[in-house]
């Protein structure tokens, strides 16, 4: 078994070469932010975490290639986390995987790795040839118990679970646990494939709450705005990835016991760090207004946030982006008149946010949401033809004229 004791292999990370890959060059092709173990919006297996069993989660890269690799992470884990299988394979049908393409997963040449508190791994290159939006399938077994588990909360994805190491099983038997989480998988990379040289380093992160994450979409049908967004580059020739860097309940000035540290600590981890980053969309805010308009144990801390805290935390954002040579254009926050906490207060900050994102001329480009998804007759409310039915967070066909107003151009 192979034991880490750095807590983040960087050069993997800012896509060099290195471990046993050595000669490979990888780019993003999918990942997730991590967030301490809760139960806040549906059951999970986070808080009680895993023992002597598999799980088994799919997620969809937006490249190509012909290998890839996974990190697993154990940011929020108390103690170290020992991995004691893995292996990565095309999805098949539910649990299954695609016959033929199973491939066991090695860390430096050794078929397990501890990782240690806080920390995160890269594993060795799995050859296995890649078509852009194929849905992966990444299993990981724990002979013992984990304790609680790094997780994301919102995969809008099945994961299952099942006993006994079933890594090397392309078989769906046994595997009759499901939840919609993602455990300890926060980035899937790929190498090779036919992407032009021009393009490959092409990484765009959509960036936010739950509106990038993609509440209120289908579960398991990849219509998330992002999705849409990565189709869309895709018909326009580029083979640029793109991540899906939400957080469901994500503040930008507060961390959150539910809802992941606040955007502006995680923002170099979930968005600057990538590899191959050029651009980033900034879609949040709307919780920093709502949540103090309402006193519920999960919407806390709630406080009184004003408009001038928000645009400045905004500001900053760009500029510690421009400092690393990436782009950022910024959402503008959707209308949200009869969720539970719209408020004359609450509609007032909306407004003044989105007349600076509009016209401050502090990003490089703007995405206008809120224009594009707003009632013709009434920009307060989300049009009832995207409205997923909590008057906050578009549906399917919303999610994709959200893609739609993304300028391709300032990317």
């Amino acid at each position: 078994m192979v034991v880490r004791t750095a807590g983040l292999d960087t050069a993997a990370r800012a896509g060099a070469t290195g471990g046993a890959d050595t000669g490979a060059r990888w780019r993003a092709g999918w990942s997730a932010p991590v967030q301490r173990p809760s139960s806040g919006f549906e059951e999970s297996w986070a808080e009680t975490g895993f023992d002597r069993q598999s799980v088994r989660q799919v997620v969809r890269v937006t490249g190509g290639g012909s290998g890839a690799r996974i990190r697993l992470s154990n940011r929020y884990g108390t103690g170290p986390l020992t991995v004691d299988g893995a292996s990565l394979a095309l999805a098949g049908e539910g649990a299954a995987v695609r016959p033929g393409t199973l491939r066991p997963l090695t860390f430096d040449g050794a078929p397990s790795v501890l990782i240690p508190a806080g920390g995160e791994v890269v594993s060795d290159l799995a050859e296995l040839p890649v078509g852009p939006f194929s849905p992966l399938t990444v299993t990981v077994y724990f002979a013992g118990p984990t304790g609680p588990a790094t997780f994301h909360a919102q995969a809008y994805a099945t994961s299952f679970r099942a006993s006994g190491d079933r890594t090397a099983d392309a078989g769906a038997d046994g595997f009759v646990e499901r939840t919609h989480s993602w455990y300890y998988l926060s980035g899937v990379e790929l190498t090779g494939g036919d992407a032009p040289a021009s393009d490959v380093s092409g990484t765009v992160v959509a960036f936010g709450d739950s509106l990038t994450d993609g509440f209120g979409s289908t579960a398991g049908a990849d219509r998330r705005y992002p999705d849409a967004l990565a189709e869309r580059l895709r018909a326009a020739g580029h083979s640029w990835a793109v991540l899906n860097a939400g957080i469901g309940g994500n503040l930008l000035l507060n961390d959150s016991p539910w809802y992941g540290e606040r955007a502006s600590a995680r923002f170099d981890r979930d968005v600057l760090d990538k590899p191959g980053v050029r651009s980033v969309i900034v879609l949040v805010g709307l919780n920093d207004i709502g949540f103090s308009e309402v006193d519920l144990p999960t919407y806390r801390p709630n406080p009184q946030v004003s408009v001038a805290e928000l645009t400045a935390g905004y500001g900053e954002l760009v500029e510690r982006a421009h400092r690393r040579g990436v782009k950022v254009i910024g959402g503008t926050v959707l209308p949200f008149k009869g969720a539970e906490y719209h408020t004359p207060r609450a509609e007032a900050k909306r407004v003044a946010i989105n007349e600076w994102i509009r016209t401050s001329g502090v990003f490089d480009a703007m995405a206008d949401f809120a224009a594009a998804l707003a009632t013709p007759d009434d920009i307060e409310t989300l049009n009832p033809a995207y409205d997923s039915g909590d008057h906050k967070h578009p549906n399917d066909a919303g999610y994709r004229v959200m893609a739609g107003a993304v300028p391709l151009g300032s990317l």
